[in-house]
């Protein structure tokens, strides 16, 4: 790769050590994917829960914190993705101290390593949404698919470790969907339904996502009718990026760089698929194995403030039957409470949680001492997950979910 002379000046390590091996770990990724040289980069975004950091991933962690020579600490603006608890509601998660434990010895490293510890996954809705053309080094899927979608902004999926390594020396290999050529739609859909809820939204993510396949595709998509929601839009992308590792979309007449199809080159496509509303109901049919439930799990992405309102008004006056945990950001943790939407909910018996995700918080282990098997949620993209954890996930609606915690039964 091509280096610059600031580029070369941290690799013969004169930042210190930890931007020293931050530049070694960008070249190998920049090597490996063919890129020139690096882009600068304005924000990164890290995910590293500690289910997957484990241990090792700890002591790695602690082990760049506790270096004091040279630069130690990020140079742009860094944040976190969802943890892998919420230390209030821990009991109820059913975790073990060791889990805890593990957790905030994770976060006390960051902190060392002077990452703000924002904890969300709709930092794009909740922080600082991005803007058209801007260069990221952004970790999470629903967060990357998001910000180069709907925002326009620029950024591969970065895995812990490189997100960590923008952070240290503000810039990323210049390869993938920082390129224009990459931006291009590669794959034409014709939606012949638009989506009203947003399980709906999520499904038709979902199928499109499976059809489009692999990471490097950018589905064009025409037909819909009207502008959707952030909301709407937020579980469409995730879903998109779960089912098929999607990181680009294109809406026509609705995304920033597809005013019209021609924009992003979707005239020389010819159709490839049409989706209608037997494609979208199919795809939900297959995560309706059982209509007895155990929990609810509203999460995945943590919800918004418009979200959590819709969910208190549909609390008010039930009693919940089966547990029923709502999740969002640290950012819309407190507006929820001083709104009373937290109140409401738990009224009913329900679970506000604030700053974690529910497959990144141990769920198998969460399974096994709650004895929740058969999970109901709105997220398309939490059943594609749940079910390599052992769960039974099913798909409906907010309001039929709300309506399974209060009976037990999914109607």
């Amino acid at each position: 790769m091509k280096l610059n002379e600031q580029e070369q000046a941290i690799l013969a390590g004169e930042a210190g050590p930890v931007p020293r091996w931050a530049l070694q770990h960008q070249i190998a990724v920049g090597d490996f994917f063919g890129a020139g040289d690096f882009v600068p980069v304005t924000q990164a975004h890290i995910m590293a829960d500690t289910e997957s950091l484990g241990q090792a991933g700890v002591m790695w962690l602690e082990k760049l914190a506790a270096t004091r020579e040279g630069q130690r600490t990020v140079r742009i603006p860094t944040i976190t993705d969802p943890r892998g608890t919420d230390f209030a509601k821990s009991e109820v998660l059913g975790q073990s101290e060791w889990m805890l434990e593990l957790e905030q010895r994770a976060i006390d490293a960051f902190v060392q390593l002077g990452v703000s510890m924002t904890d969300t996954c709709i930092n794009y809705q909740t922080i600082q949404a991005p803007t058209r053309g801007e260069h990221l080094a952004f970790g999470d899927t629903g967060v990357v698919i998001y910000s180069n979608s709907v925002c326009g902004a620029r950024s591969n999926f970065e895995g812990g470790p490189s997100a960590l390594s923008a952070g240290l020396t503000g810039r990323t290999p210049r390869y993938g969907f920082h390129l224009d050529a990459q931006r291009q739609a590669t794959v034409r859909f014709r939606v012949d339904h638009t989506p009203q809820s947003l399980n709906e939204w999520g499904a038709l993510g979902g199928v499109i996502g499976r059809l489009a396949g692999n990471y490097w595709s950018v589905p064009v998509v025409e037909g819909l009718e009207g502008a959707p929601g952030s909301d709407a839009l937020k579980h469409f992308g995730a879903a998109m990026a779960s089912f098929g590792s999607i990181a680009l979309f294109h809406l026509v007449g609705i995304t920033p760089e597809a005013v019209r199809i021609e924009d992003v080159g979707g005239e020389r496509l010819p159709v490839a698929h049409r989706i209608g509303e037997a494609d979208i109901r199919t795809l939900q049919s297959q995560y309706a194995a059982s209509d007895e439930i155990d929990v609810v799990v509203f999460s995945a992405p943590q919800l918004s403030l418009y979200e959590l309102r819709e969910l208190s008004a549909l609390c008010e006056g039930r009693r919940f039957q089966r547990p029923l945990l709502a999740i969002t950001s640290p950012q819309v943790k407190p507006d929820c409470d001083r709104m009373g939407f937290t109140a409401r909910i738990e009224e009913a018996g329900g679970h506000v949680m604030s700053g974690m995700c529910f497959y990144q918080s141990y769920a198998r282990e969460m399974a096994d001492a709650k004895g929740w098997k058969r999970l109901a949620t709105n997220s398309a993209k939490l059943v594609n997950i749940l079910g390599g954890y052992g769960y039974v996930p099913m798909l409906a609606s907010m309001e039929r979910c709300v309506q399974a915690a209060e009976t037990g039964r999914l109607a």
